[in-house]
């Protein structure tokens, strides 16, 4: 259901590559080459030109990419990928340079109307393309106003909260950039930061501790790897909160869960200033949601019912289950289901303002757990001094959370939803558009707001 995501434009590794350089430095900048050197760049050069050619179309995908390449993604994926980044960043102009950096590896980027793409390219020995991979993305004359117009013309519902967490968690503070930030969204797996609140608060009165040992005696369905693990197996609390965060593992999330307590993580959306918890609680564990969505007559019939209900029923299912995925009807996620009523919900307002109480814990752990998998592209790492992340999916659902500090620490939050009761929503387009916030300075991000 819910999978960690990268915020790259990620088009394949059919090979594996050599170093490469982190940019491409501009062309006065560069020394001489050698003739060695030269063939490398020509070569790279020939290939850059090439896959801008099959990408408009002039050329059949085959005369530039290796059949290893095109067994994983073929021209059909790359047409797709193609529009995908005309809709963003307009019209494909050309190559802006290529640099070879032996081995077949190089990096080439890409001129679009409004953006240049750049990535690593890998060359068989025929000097075929057999890997690509464009993950950085740097804005031509890009703005608030137009991201916002971008992000708007989504299908379905979209919000973005961009904002310092310095004050009271965003509320007392101008927001950089803000779309809807009040509207509850479904949300997905970023529900397991309150997870990780709740037992980090703990932690902090003393009430668990990090090495803190369990036994594994609850399973749900992937994502993750703790659900493969035995019965009974010992792990660490710390050990469950980095699954449940870095991998978004739902086995170990039920599990915290469970020893966390639901009334404890009930009252972390609360302390938090949810601004509507009543739409997520009683709080779903992961098995529990599946099971509802994969029976959806006794779904809906749970979201329909007044809160006391709802907390009859949700017990009666979950001593029913047990803990085990076998006792479930397994849903089938390849459409949206019931998104607007079995989730969990929260607005960019509410997510800023669970990120100012994980700021303020004196223990690191919690923020450290986060920064395993922060989710961007190494260039946009490089600008900040933390980056902790949690994201959530299924279909038509996505979620994506950064918590960032700056090098004059100090703190932010970029939160983006897309909700689509309609259809499944494209992951790689709201991570665009995530990068592009932070590709702007804060000279190019001037106060923008829309309202519902």
């Amino acid at each position: 259901m819910i999978r960690p995501l990268a915020a790259s434009f990620a088009l394949c590794l059919a090979a594996p590559f050599a170093p490469l350089a982190a940019q491409i430095p501009p062309p006065e900048e560069s020394g001489g080459e050698s003739a060695g050197e030269t063939s490398i760049s020509t070569a790279m050069e020939a290939a850059g030109n090439g896959i801008v050619a099959v990408l408009r179309g002039e050329r059949p995908a085959e005369e530039v990419f290796a059949p290893s390449f095109l067994a994983v993604v073929p021209e059909a994926q790359l047409q797709a990928m193609m529009q995908q980044l005309t809709s963003q960043f307009g019209a494909l102009h050309g190559l802006e340079a290529a640099t070879g950096t032996g081995d077949g590896g190089g990096v080439i980027a890409l001129r679009f109307e409004k953006a240049i793409a750049r990535g690593p390219v890998q060359l068989d020995a025929e000097g075929q393309v057999a890997g690509m991979r464009l993950n950085q993305f740097d804005p031509i004359d890009d703005g608030a106003d137009k991201i916002l117009a971008d992000l708007a013309a989504f299908p379905g519902r979209t919000g973005v909260y961009y904002a310092s967490l310095d004050g009271d968690g965003g509320d007392g503070d101008d927001p950089i950039l803000t779309a809807d930030a009040d509207r509850q969204f479904a949300i997905g797996s970023t529900f397991k930061l309150y997870v990780l609140s709740a037992l980090a608060h703990q932690v902090a009165s003393g009430e668990r501790s990090w090495d803190e040992v369990v036994r594994l005696d609850i399973r749900s369905l992937p994502s993750g790897i703790s659900q493969d693990w035995p019965q009974g197996a010992p792990v660490t609390l710390h050990t469950l909160a980095t699954l449940m965060i870095s991998i978004s593992d739902n086995t170990a999330t039920d599990q915290l869960i469970a020893i966390v307590g639901r009334d404890a993580i009930a009252e972390e959306l609360r302390a938090s200033g949810h601004s509507a918890p009543d739409g997520t609680l009683p709080l779903l564990n992961t098995l529990e949601l599946f099971g509802l969505k994969g029976d959806l007559q006794h779904g809906l019939a749970y979201a329909a019912a007044g809160e006391e209900e709802q907390a009859r029923m949700l017990d009666a299912f979950s001593t029913e289950i047990a803990g085990d995925p076998d006792r479930i009807i397994k849903p089938t996620f390849t459409r949206p289901t019931a998104i607007d009523s079995l989730e969990w919900f929260a607005s960019g307002r509410d997510l800023a303002s669970l990120m100012q109480r994980i700021v303020a814990l004196e223990d690191p752990t919690a923020r450290r757990i986060m920064a395993i998998n922060p989710a961007l592209p190494e260039g946009q790492r490089a600008d900040w001094q933390y980056i902790g992340y949690k994201g959530g999916s299924e279909p038509g659902v996505l979620n994506l959370t950064w918590l960032l500090q700056d090098k004059a620490e100090h703190w932010r939050i970029l939160t983006l939803s897309w909700n689509n009761p309609d259809a499944p929503v494209d992951a790689s387009a709201l991570e665009l558009i995530a990068q592009r916030i932070l590709a702007l300075d804060d000279a190019g991000l001037a106060l923008a707001r829309r309202t519902p």
